[in-house]
């Protein structure tokens, strides 16, 4: 009986483990239910681990009770410690979103396991699960039998459940989005810049924040805090009163996402950095994520500004003649107010000027490289050109200027590695300047570590081939990690026969990259990391 006991409570717990792993799935395709249902059908609906489960009701209803009592429970456990061992590349934040959810799904498994054992007592010859045992076994294992079986489907119970907890979370986040409200309106005087695009807004960001911070008080929304819902937790346990400028960036996955984070905040300035197909199995078109990004110039007052970058098509042919628009460039620069020259690659980092309007010049340098960097420069310095920083203090904020973590980050080993952290949220663009950038450094192999770029849509496969025409133009080694994007990295690199054979290197996993280039790294070497999916990819 001490054994039986012991193996419901094994149950339990991995149950409980179970719907851990789907709900952090979950969280990572944004608590969406299509994006959720899209990764399930992927491949993923039933995994070798589910398999196993199914193995298991399949032993439980053999005649063999003992076999069943002792390997039912050895499995579980195993199954238990390689749950709780196993390495995210982003670990599940249990949010107090999370802990409503996994209370949710738990009491939809408790009722459903509930209704089967009183099924089990009322038509008791209904859940037998074997006929040479149909008292002793049926008794001690149904209930067994029907906890795996919950196991198995426990990302249906996460789906119900988040259904379940939708209207509970609205009257949430409407209360939060309210005080959001009275915290912004209660300081009239704070200049508020929005700042969105398809990449490039994260780095500017942190960018502008470092500049005008030579004069103001400026809260930035921290991190990827670029949802509603970011913004609004940002608002509530980060804007104090001392505050003069909130720099909010603006996330968007589908249509109307920009307008509902700008009819919060009502932005002031706007930057928009970049349009390209990002999230396109979202936003389906270009055109949709045109129209998305530049909800922000939109809701701009009469009396604020547009910064606006023209290095990309859907940027410069988009008229803004609702609010000043400046325009930047540092490639497509005939309409551009701003545009980038001399840049000079110096052992310390860069050197480049930011020629303006009536003969400006602002000669910079900075530890930052990459076109992209200095793109996001450009931008920044104009805003706080507008908002009164002066060019000594623009000049020594640049010159400081730490890289943002994961965006052209550029480390070096003690063993003499050159080490360039490009890992977050790869884009074509942003790729393309990151590998260019590898292809400028000298003395030592350029080796790149990439898995390709995802959230392509339809041009997933177009746009994979193209990162591999430009490895194969400006590396020496190439690792592709996973298979997801394997087969079109690898076309592009072939079609444009430059890298030899023998520097192509194929792993499954980002730690089999790691084992490879422990041994094979030598002094001087220089090593890209080229984006890095989340766990939801392969």
């Amino acid at each position: 009986m001490a054994l039986i006991i012991t193996l419901y409570c094994i149950c339990g717990i991995y149950l409980l483990l179970n719907f851990k792993r789907d709900i952090h799935v979950f969280q990572q395709n944004s608590y969406r239910i299509s994006r959720y249902w899209r990764w399930l059908r992927s491949g993923n609906l039933l995994p070798t681990w589910r398999i196993v489960d199914i193995a298991l009701i399949f032993l439980l209803l053999t005649p063999f009770l003992w076999v069943s009592v002792i390997a039912v429970p050895i499995t579980l456990i195993i199954k238990c410690v390689m749950i709780i061992k196993a390495k995210h590349k982003k670990p599940l934040v249990f949010t107090k979103r999370v802990w409503r959810l996994y209370g949710a799904t738990g009491l939809l498994a408790a009722a459903c396991y509930g209704a089967c054992i009183a099924g089990a007592f009322i038509c008791p010859g209904a859940l037998e699960i074997n006929a040479y045992f149909p008292n002793a076994k049926a008794a001690m294992l149904t209930p067994v039998c029907i906890a795996l079986l919950i196991s198995l489907f426990s990302w249906v119970f996460v789906m119900l459940g988040n259904v379940l907890m939708t209207p509970v979370e609205k009257l949430i986040n409407r209360r939060y989005y309210r005080d959001a409200q009275r915290l912004l309106r209660s300081m009239p005087d704070m200049k508020i810049i929005g700042i969105t695009g398809s990449y490039g807004k994260t780095s500017t960001k942190h960018y502008l924040h470092r500049i005008l911070s030579e004069k103001y008080e400026v809260l930035m929304t921290p991190g990827s805090f670029n949802t509603p819902m970011g913004v609004i937790r940002t608002v509530r346990e980060m804007l104090k009163p001392y505050h003069e400028i909130f720099i909010c960036e603006m996330g968007a996955k589908q249509k109307g996402d920009i307008k509902e984070i700008c009819d919060l905040v009502h932005p002031h300035y706007g930057i928009v950095t970049a349009v390209g197909p990002m999230h396109l199995e979202t936003f389906k078109t270009i055109e949709t994520v045109q129209a998305t990004k530049f909800e922000l110039t939109d809701a701009l007052p009469a009396n604020g500004l547009a910064i606006v970058n023209n290095d990309f098509e859907y940027c410069a042919t988009r008229k803004v003649d609702n609010v000043e628009c400046i325009r930047y460039a540092v490639t497509n620069t005939d309409e551009a107010d701003y545009t980038v020259s001399d840049v000079e690659y110096t052992s310390e980092g860069t050197k480049f000027t930011i020629n303006g309007p009536d003969g400006f010049l602002l000669h910079l340098h900075t530890k930052l490289i990459g076109d992209s960097n200095f793109s996001n420069l450009t931008a920044a310095v104009i805003m706080a050109l507008r908002l009164g920083v002066s060019n000594d203090q623009i000049i020594q904020a640049v010159s400081r200027m730490e890289q943002v973590e994961h965006r052209l980050n550029v480390k070096r080993t003690p063993g003499g590695v050159t080490i360039i952290d490009d890992a977050y949220n790869s884009n074509p663009v942003g790729s393309r300047m990151a590998v260019e950038a590898l292809g400028r450094f000298t003395g030592g192999r350029r080796i790149i570590v990439t898995p390709g770029m995802i959230e392509l849509g339809s041009r997933q496969e177009e746009l994979n081939k193209e990162l591999g025409r430009h490895i194969a133009a400006n590396v020496d080694v190439a690792v592709i990690v996973g298979r997801y994007n394997r087969q079109a990295i690898l076309s592009g690199i072939q079609s444009a026969a430059s890298l030899p054979e023998e520097s192509i290197i194929i792993v499954d996993s980002f730690a089999e990259s790691q084992t490879f280039l422990s041994s094979f790294l030598n002094k001087g070497d220089i090593v890209l990391y080229e984006n890095d999916l989340p766990d939801t990819f392969k």
